[in-house]
């Protein structure tokens, strides 16, 4: 009974923790809806400048007003920039033409109009008009986060009929109604790789800034692999070409921990430092001895079929098994992590060098090989992109996958499985931002603030808890009860 009444409180315990990234998320996309609304001109000129034409009879009651009702509250005049219509067309009031189709003068104005009538535009305020201000800014969100609901997971009613069609044997909307989906999954794929990199090194007590750069290091000596070698089957080449970039982002991240093992030197800054050298090494050989034949751009050739990643479906989806790859290397991870004595270690080193020591415990080999298989994963996230998507590597070759993982270990929790919801999140997210600039005009930059937001508020979660009143009960309430 007791053991059973500590596991229920361990189990509340656990959805509490799960509750307070769920709130983050929630509190970020309130905020950034807020933004989206105080930069929207749109709703600025709802709330300040309401325009409403002047009818007979009102059918449309946020864009028109009738004739009395604009006699009530507006001096019997027109002003500039007011649109009139004259003579069937509409013109806008000025103090100067410069289109004498489009627009007439105040003067001229007021002697056709020296009354309100009905097709004149008249602007209320917000006080006048409230609900007009405050559904403008609703549909500016509601529109934003359609657009990137619809960019990274597609809209629900055209996937249903894709499928209807398709049991009906017509397969040909299926792409175009997965397409945002599979590419959420896509985006997603090397923020789980990195992710879980650096999370490795949170768990042994390293910050690996590092991967960025073993990003890069694992990327060349992968794709040196993937165009060098000819001749081979996939199935011989493909597991090398991986195998390449591990080795070469486990041996970048492998000389912090080294350094960090033998002599203290700050791993921080160690990987910062490892980063400039891999960044400059890599514009040295893509534009030396590893440029492409006969092209001025700074790429790599490109590697041979024989080392693609399998696509699951045709063009234009890009969907393909590096997906699955990051998912078993995630599940590895965890293995490796709770269930092996090497992942005890390492987490024991983590939480306690000194206690770890004690115990008898090799700190250098764990170090080593924490920073190791952290540059190793980050180099398998490279080759996902080359291997999976873009078939050779070019100068500017990262979109920031090294750094993200740090906010992806710190919003997982530096737990594999958090870290998988992290990078599906950011997936979605990045995979949305472009329709959700294209189509609902809002900046991709919201969706950096986002981001950004819901790390600060995973990283200080007593905003959080302020916020929305939760108590944090004390870990005593979890310790067993005796008698």
């Amino acid at each position: 009974m007791k053991k059973g009444k500590r596991t229920e409180k361990e189990r509340r315990q656990r959805w509490r923790g799960l509750l307070v990234p769920l709130l983050a998320i929630v509190t970020a996309l309130i905020i950034s809806g807020l933004l989206i609304i105080v930069t929207d001109f749109d709703v600025h000129d709802a709330f300040t400048h309401i325009p409403m034409e002047i009818v007979d009879r009102v059918e449309y009651s946020w864009e028109e007003v009738s004739l009395e009702e604009a006699l009530e509250h507006h001096a019997a005049q027109v002003e500039i920039g007011d649109r009139v219509r004259v003579d069937g067309r509409w013109r806008t009031v000025v103090e100067t033409i410069d289109n004498p189709e489009r627009q007439l003068t105040l003067d001229e104005a007021r002697e056709i109009y020296p009354e309100l009538a009905v097709g004149v535009m008249v602007h209320f305020n917000f006080w006048q008009r409230p609900m007009v201000g405050f559904a403008a800014a609703w549909e500016s969100v509601a529109s934003a986060y359609a657009a990137l609901f619809e960019g990274s997971i597609g809209s629900p009613v055209q996937m249903v009929r894709a499928l209807i069609a398709a049991i009906g044997g017509d397969s040909s909307q299926l792409g175009r109604a997965f397409y945002p989906l599979t590419e959420s999954l896509v985006t997603a794929t090397p923020y789980i790789l990195t992710g879980l990199a650096v999370a490795l090194g949170f768990k042994a007590g390293l910050f690996n800034i590092g991967a960025e750069g073993q990003y890069f290091v694992g990327g060349l000596l992968g794709v040196f692999v993937g165009y060098s070698l000819k001749g081979l089957p996939m199935i011989v080449h493909l597991p090398l070409t991986l195998l390449a970039g591990m080795v070469g982002g486990a041996i970048w991240g492998a000389i912090p921990g080294l350094l960090k093992a033998k002599t203290g030197a700050h791993e921080v800054i160690n990987t910062i430092m490892m980063n400039y050298i891999a960044f400059a090494l890599a514009d040295w050989l893509l534009n030396g001895p590893m440029q492409r034949p006969d092209d001025f751009r700074p790429i790599s050739a490109e590697i041979q079929p024989s080392a693609f990643l399998p696509q699951f479906f045709a063009s234009p989806i890009r969907l393909h098994l590096g997906f699955i790859l990051a998912l078993l290397v995630a599940a590895a991870v965890y293995w490796l992590l709770f269930k092996t004595t090497v992942g005890f270690e390492l987490r024991t080193v983590g939480t306690n060098p000194h206690a770890a020591r004690y115990a008898g415990m090799n700190l250098t080999w764990n170090y080593v090989l924490a920073m190791a298989l952290s540059g190793g994963l980050a180099g398998l996230a490279a080759m996902n992109d080359i291997c999976g998507v873009i078939h050779y590597m070019p100068n500017a070759f990262s979109a920031g996958y090294g750094f993200d993982a740090i906010a992806l270990a710190l919003l997982g929790r530096s737990h594999p499985v958090g870290v998988v919801l992290a990078a599906l999140l950011f997936g979605i997210l990045r995979a949305g931002a472009s329709r959700m600039q294209s189509v609902a005009q809002i900046p991709i930059d919201i969706i950096s603030i986002l981001q950004a937001m819901i790390i600060i508020f995973i990283a200080a979660p007593e905003i959080i808890r302020a916020l929305y009143r939760l108590r944090d009960k004390p870990d005593a309430e979890l310790a067993p009860t005796k008698g």
